[in-house]
């Protein structure tokens, strides 16, 4: 979730995906056999699914963990296997899985902490994470694009502010609605709030994200000073 702030000077119109009337113009500095169509929001069906992370901290972690401790079992059985006496810890450990009873609380607890952790790295591998990258229509097969909520954000905030009558404007980016507060210093709420909503929408289309957000849009007068 962004949160951009409000804006603070001069705003600039930042770049988005603007649709091509000719899908069919072909680039400039490719030879005229060779050409082919210019991509746009209207080719494709631009189904995309979300990206993937790496989770190489998660595995790092698990992967040294699970290195050590099978490198040190490995170690003491060799030595068991020559005629040198087991670790006093795996002896010690041993012993107490013998004596403790399943009810007992060390056990629970610790059956706990391994069903979360478990838990959790099985989220990890289920889940696609990077819930701040929004993908993008994909018009092409080999092209993949995403686009930071951030920056998405930042994009519906300037388009904002060009409204007659918006003072200030906060934008809070999900991956599935997009909210916009915004402050009206002049014309009627309902006229600002109108010309918002139309302003948004296309502003959501030429993001040209998979799944487009939607718009929760409020528009409030600024608070009385005194």
């Amino acid at each position: 979730m962004t949160d951009p702030g409000e804006p603070t000077g001069s705003t600039r119109r930042m770049p988005t995906v603007e649709q091509s009337d000719d899908a069919h113009t072909p680039a400039p500095d490719a030879p005229a056999d060779a050409r082919e169509p210019v991509p746009t929001l209207e080719r494709g069906d631009g189904r995309a699914g979300r990206f993937w992370s790496a989770r190489r901290v998660p595995a790092a972690l698990l992967a040294l963990v699970l290195l050590g401790a099978a490198g040190l079992l490995l170690y003491d059985i060799a030595a068991v296997r020559a005629d040198h006496p087991a670790m006093q810890w795996r002896r010690s450990l041993a012993d107490g899985l013998a004596e403790q009873r399943l009810d007992d609380t060390p056990v629970l607890v610790g059956a706990g902490v391994a069903a979360a952790i478990g838990l959790w790295l099985v989220l990890l591998a289920l889940t696609p994470g990077l819930r701040d990258l929004l993908p993008m229509r994909r018009d092409r097969a080999d092209i993949r694009a995403g686009l930071d909520r951030t920056a998405a954000a930042l994009v519906l905030r300037d388009r904002a502010v060009e409204v007659p009558g918006v003072q200030s404007v906060r934008v809070r980016m999900g991956r599935r609605k997009a909210k916009v507060r915004a402050l009206s210093h002049f014309r009627e709420l309902d006229d600002v709030k109108t010309d918002l909503d139309a302003v948004l929408e296309e502003a959501v289309r030429e993001l040209g994200l998979a799944r487009p957000p939607a718009l929760s849009v409020h528009v409030h007068r600024p608070a009385k000073k005194g």
